[in-house]
């Protein structure tokens, strides 16, 4: 279909989205492209939700603006205080407010060259002036390639697409080189990390006025239906970020929402019990991979970065034979990383099957 942009904005026009997984309506379909948690929500939490639609006269009325019962159960979690915390509609949200709020500045904001897809997207959209670092050889960051003049600087952490983990030692020393800029460390698949507690950036919230951590409800609580997103930070960064959305959206979180992602924080037990399953299922994954062939790099999210060896099937070749298996990953056809596959942790099942395509197509 030719599209007629005559009524677009220049700006508009000038956009390239984001890319977002394929999600096909394809029947016995085993998906691994999208990151999504191979477990159910917490059983209280879609308990709690079902009592939010028995009371469906309270839907006539919006809900709580600020969101202010799920901010202070964040709060509770992660031991800081109500004013570090700002939620939004999905982590994706809280980003494009993170820059809008922090990065429209002369010198440039730094990130990765292979990260979140997204990120370049948000800086041609907000104007962001951008200027990506390459990773190490290794596909780790180098914090001392940071050692620029910037404007700000984000990446996740477990990184994406690739899985490796940046220390604690790393992020603080950073930080400390940029005192004058907001420094994102996106957590995403922070919760998949072996030892979370000592991992995870929130604490350095309390330690500097610069850092935004952020995080979501999507993977490692099941809740990616319920699009829902958190950022830690200085309460200075957080009301700007407030300002930000009663500017945009003043409900951006629903009731349904806001009940259901409270519920999945008080039941700890479930929560650990499935992120510890995962952790498992993907260390599963690596070795049979490895036994394949595959290359995977150390992996502290819920997938695998992974290279397959062979002498005639190309990356691109093996994707292609596993989606006519009904098997799918992701793949990038792009510089340094065209290699790899990145494939979504499973249930035990579907790694299974996974690996079985794998042989059949590998011989």
């Amino acid at each position: 279909m030719t599209i007629d942009t005559r009524l677009w904005s220049m700006k508009i026009r000038q956009l390239t989205p984001y890319v977002a997984g394929e999600q096909p309506k394809m029947a016995d379909l085993c998906k691994l492209n999208t990151n999504e948690n191979p477990f159910p929500p917490s059983p209280k939490a879609i308990e709690v939700m079902k009592k939010v639609l028995d009371r469906a006269d309270e839907l006539r009325l919006y809900p709580e603006p600020e969101s202010d019962e799920l901010c202070q159960t964040l709060a509770n979690y992660h031991g800081i205080k109500r004013e570090q915390v700002f939620v939004g509609n999905g982590s994706d949200e809280v980003l494009a407010f993170i820059f809008a709020c922090f990065f429209v500045k002369e010198r440039p904001l730094l990130m990765p060259d292979i990260s979140y897809g997204f990120y370049p997207v948000y800086a041609q959209t907000f104007g962001v002036n951008a200027q990506a670092i390459p990773l190490k050889s290794d596909f780790t960051i180098d914090v001392d390639n940071y050692r620029v003049p910037c404007g700000g600087i984000i990446f996740p952490n477990p990184n994406a697409p690739t899985g490796v983990l940046l220390d604690l030692g790393s992020i603080r020393k950073l930080v400390k080189e940029h005192p004058n800029a907001v420094i994102v460390i996106d957590e995403a698949y922070i919760d998949y990390a072996d030892d979370v507690k000592n991992v995870s950036a929130i604490g350095l919230i309390n330690e500097f006025d610069n850092v935004l951590v952020v995080q979501t409800f999507s993977k490692s609580r099941s809740l990616a239906g319920l699009r829902v997103g958190a950022v830690f930070g200085n309460p200075n960064l957080i009301t700007a970020l407030a300002t930000y959305k009663n500017s945009f959206n003043s409900y951006p979180i629903d009731r349904l929402a806001q009940a259901g992602a409270v519920a999945s924080i008080l039941d700890e037990a479930y929560f650990q019990d499935k992120r510890q399953a995962v952790i498992a299922l993907r260390n599963a994954l690596t070795t049979k991979l490895t036994e394949l062939g595959f290359d995977v790099l150390p992996s502290s999210a819920n997938f695998v970065f992974a290279k397959p060896n062979h002498a005639t099937l190309t990356t691109k070749m093996i994707f292609d034979k596993l989606r006519e298996q009904g098997i799918l990953v992701r793949h990038w056809d792009k510089p340094r990383i065209g290699d790899y596959l990145r494939i979504t942790v499973g249930t035990a099942e579907q790694n299974a099957r996974l690996i079985d395509g794998l042989r059949q197509i590998l011989g």
